[in-house]
């Protein structure tokens, strides 16, 4: 008898659970560089909820001078959404967060969109540490805010700089990955890092990060990290923002 020695690894849509709930998409339409119209929302959704997904959070980009979203404008564009969805999952809004003095003036005005009670979504730009980062996290939290930093595997700043990786698992900030990362799609340094932060247990939660329809059939790639036990223990966490 001849043995596999080489077991083919996974397909990523393999690895989502049934009732899977995601914290990480694009799909509100018309707001900012995800789905242009409810027809592409809503084959999204249609298609992620194929695969195994529950609940979805959408979360469009809040960033000033770029995607200048409030929580209005947000709630409208899920409004429409979720009148014209006919057929049964369920959907949430909140929004990701560019990390800037804009999220302490929306702490004032009780205008931040959380995912469940008290998670905000914050993301920064991929080349550098914000400036006064620690001071953003400490007024956001003192605030009762629990953070997630989206894709910290994509930020240049962060690869290889394990002790500003632990610094800020020490501070309480959770990592969350990009599934598409684990594909190899945003290149194989990416992937790399993401395998290093699954393995040192950096990774608290996962998400889609899915912008349009094209970005399906990334699911069907088959996974190039190695360390796909830890990343199902990550999909699993999601499990509490159900």
């Amino acid at each position: 008898m001849i043995f596999n020695l080489f077991k083919s690894k996974p397909s990523l849509k393999e690895l989502i659970p049934k009732g899977f709930t995601d914290i990480h998409s694009h799909i509100l339409p018309g707001i900012d560089d995800g789905a242009k119209n409810i027809s592409e929302s809503l084959t999204i959704i249609r298609e992620l909820k194929k695969i195994g997904f529950e609940k979805i959070y959408c979360t469009p980009h809040t960033y000033p001078g770029l995607y200048d979203n409030t929580s209005q404008n947000i709630k409208s564009s899920f409004e429409i959404l979720n009148e014209n969805l006919n057929f049964k999952i369920e959907i949430e809004y909140a929004s990701e967060y560019f990390t800037d003095y804009s999220l302490l003036e929306k702490i004032k005005q009780n205008s931040l969109l959380t995912i469940k009670k008290n998670y905000i979504l914050i993301e920064t730009g991929f080349t550098e540490i914000p400036f006064n980062f620690f001071e953003i996290i400490f007024r956001l939290q003192t605030n009762g805010y629990n953070l997630i930093l989206a894709h910290p595997e994509r930020y240049n700043f962060l690869q290889g700089n394990i002790k500003l990786c632990e610094k800020l698992k020490t501070l309480g900030v959770y990592f969350q990955l990009n599934l598409f990362s684990t594909t190899g799609f945003y290149g194989k340094e990416i992937a790399k890092f993401g395998n290093f932060l699954l393995r040192e247990n950096f990774i608290d939660f996962v998400g889609s990060d899915i912008h349009n329809m094209k970005q399906l059939k990334i699911f069907e790639n088959k996974i190039t990290i190695n360390e796909s036990d830890k990343l199902q223990q990550a999909l699993a966490n999601n499990n509490k923002f159900y």
